[in-house]
């Protein structure tokens, strides 16, 4: 990466972002925030610019600056992206820490963040804008739509279909083969033996509906 980043949120999420960037030696130029106690403020020594809705800094974006979404928050997710993307033609960068391991076959879109000691699989299929917490595992052949989260240490196994916007709690196991549809849940430590249809939340071992 040649340009330097912007990174939208302070949160942890933009922190861990940040100490990813820094490591794989990539400038960040500074944070967007919407708290304005924030502002003209400094995190981890880089400084908080403005808002996320700042245009003098969103015109740098594409030009002078890449641009990486650092919230789990998916519906402001899907609201800054979509401005990046059809406002300023631009896709947001990954975030990708060095210790990850991505096979060489697996596919990878954009605007995903990836941390420590994450593995990808062979054939792996990675969407856009994706949350892939540390030591999770996305196994040979799965698929994950976009704005899919998968939490720390989690099991994605092979074949396995995670739907747009689909969460994945931490350490959970979704068995080989099993559909998760969109908008769909799966709490911490659950295993997952059966399909999940679209906005339904599991939870258990083995995993059962939640009813709302």
């Amino acid at each position: 990466m040649e340009n330097p980043v912007i990174i939208f949120g302070t949160g942890g999420l933009g922190r861990a972002a940040l100490e990813i960037f820094e490591s794989n030696g990539n400038v960040v130029y500074g944070f967007l925030d919407d708290d304005k106690k924030l502002h003209n403020t400094d995190i981890d020594n880089i400084p908080v610019l403005g808002s996320t809705t700042d245009q003098g800094f969103l015109k740098l974006i594409g030009q002078k600056c890449e641009a990486f979404v650092a919230t789990d928050d998916s519906k402001e997710k899907q609201s800054i992206a979509k401005v990046l993307i059809e406002k300023r033609k631009v896709m947001p960068t990954n975030a990708i820490h060095p210790s990850a391991y991505i096979a060489k076959s697996a596919v990878l879109g954009h605007g995903n963040f990836i941390n420590a000691n994450v593995t990808l699989g062979a054939g792996s299929d990675i969407s856009n804008h994706c949350i892939l917490h540390s030591g999770c595992t996305v196994d040979h052949d799965a698929k994950l739509g976009d704005f899919v989260q998968v939490g720390a240490g989690a099991t994605v196994s092979a074949h396995v279909e995670l739907g747009e916007n689909a969460f994945v709690g931490a350490g959970a196991v979704i068995i080989t083969g099993v559909k998760i549809g969109k908008n769909a849940r799966v709490g911490a430590g659950s295993v997952v033996i059966a399909d999940v249809a679209k906005g339904e939340t599991v939870f258990g071992n083995p995993a059962v509906k939640i009813e709302q």
